[in-house]
């Protein structure tokens, strides 16, 4: 009989290691103004889970939970994660306003996470567990200026700022500052999310005639400024930042966003990586249809995820993000990615240009400012 018992036993362990997880929360717009950028990331995700399933012989877990495009629901949604699902790691979030938020929660609770898409510098600044698989805003702010001074021959702009965003307030002040450095001028205009009417600043814009209108914010506003801007008689170009690469950009914008140029961090055609072609292969074959940057970078942050659990060769968070911080050249859709100590990510930035209704490559560029 005791011998019996000791093979139950032995039997019973087997069969709860076999069954342990690895949980990882996604916490993502999935409802709300920008619920096309988390569907997108979760897009990515869902294909990266697909592509690996298990880590340290344990089988993943994701759980997706949507922050309704909050900033009090984003800090709401991270702490469900910690709290109630007991979640080792965090992808998310996607608008840096929500992972300010939410970004606070694990750093408090000592839980990484990994936004696959916020840009603003104060998202990881000061933090030990908060990282993303992205560039960041003094990045891409000076790309622009660079591309639209030297490539578009643009000399004066228009700064429209969502001032209820983080991550436009910022981009905003990196690229005015990059501009005036080339010798471009720039004057200022605002605007708060779920604005409709613009028409005060662009009859404002209007009178001053500058070569480019800079929209820094997300696809709703940026649409809506385009369309109005072309209504009322504006001839000259659309920049503007990653905030612009939906679909409803398109969708919402017609005609009047053709030639806008924004950053962004991917483009298919630009694919340089094997893994990131095996991800074009799998994307257009489940959704028919090409994947965006903010799919890519979904897909990116749960690998680079799972790579740092493999080499910590744990599941302590702690350990994990150590890891996420020593990645260096990880392969992914949007190619190599190396995080820094400071939890930012190093990699070119991508200008795409809408041309006949579709999202082109237009470069890639390393600003030199």
């Amino acid at each position: 009989m005791r011998k019996f018992l000791v093979v139950l036993l032995a039997l019973l362990a087997v069969v709860c290691f076999s069954t342990k997880v690895v949980k990882i929360a996604a916490v993502l717009p999935m409802t709300g103004n920008i619920a096309a950028f988390g569907q997108m990331a979760w897009q990515g995700i869902e294909i990266a889970h697909e592509m690996k399933t298990q880590v340290l012989g344990m089988p993943v877990e994701l759980v997706l939970l949507d922050n309704r495009s909050d900033k009090v629901e984003a800090a709401n949604a991270v702490s469900r994660a910690i709290d109630f699902e007991k979640v080792v790691a965090i992808i998310g979030e996607i608008a840096s306003s929500h992972s300010l938020a939410g970004g606070a929660i694990a750093e408090k609770k000592g839980i990484p996470m990994i936004s696959p898409t916020s840009t603003n510098p104060l998202v990881t600044q000061g933090k030990k567990y908060v990282n993303r698989a992205c560039f960041i805003d003094p990045y891409q702010g000076a790309a622009m200026a660079e591309f639209a001074y030297k490539n578009l021959g643009v000399r004066s702009v228009a700064v429209f700022t969502d001032i209820e965003q983080d991550y436009s307030v910022g981009l905003s002040t990196f690229f005015r500052a990059a501009m005036k450095k080339l010798g471009g001028r720039v004057f200022n205009e605002f605007y708060r999310t779920g604005d409709q009417d613009f028409t005060a600043q662009l009859t404002d814009v209007l009178n001053k005639n500058p070569d480019a209108i800079y929209i820094t914010g997300y696809y709703p506003e940026i649409a809506l400024i385009c369309r109005q801007a072309r209504d009322l008689g504006y001839k000259g170009m659309f920049l503007a930042g990653d905030g612009a690469d939906a679909p409803e950009t398109i969708k919402i914008g017609g005609e009047a966003v053709e030639g806008l140029h924004f950053t962004t961090h991917y483009h298919p055609d630009g694919t340089t990586t094997e893994i990131g072609q095996e991800f074009v292969k799998r994307f257009r074959e489940k959704y028919g249809t090409n994947p965006s940057a903010f799919a890519a970078l979904g897909f990116d942050a749960y690998l680079i995820l799972l790579d740092a659990i493999e080499r910590a060769g744990s599941t302590d968070p702690d350990a994990i993000a150590k890891a996420i911080r020593e990645t260096k050249d990880f392969e992914g859709a949007s190619g190599k990615t190396t995080i820094g100590p400071d939890g930012n990510a190093m990699k070119p930035v991508v200008i795409d240009v809408v041309k006949d209704g579709k999202f082109e490559y237009a470069g890639s560029i390393i600003p030199q400012l």
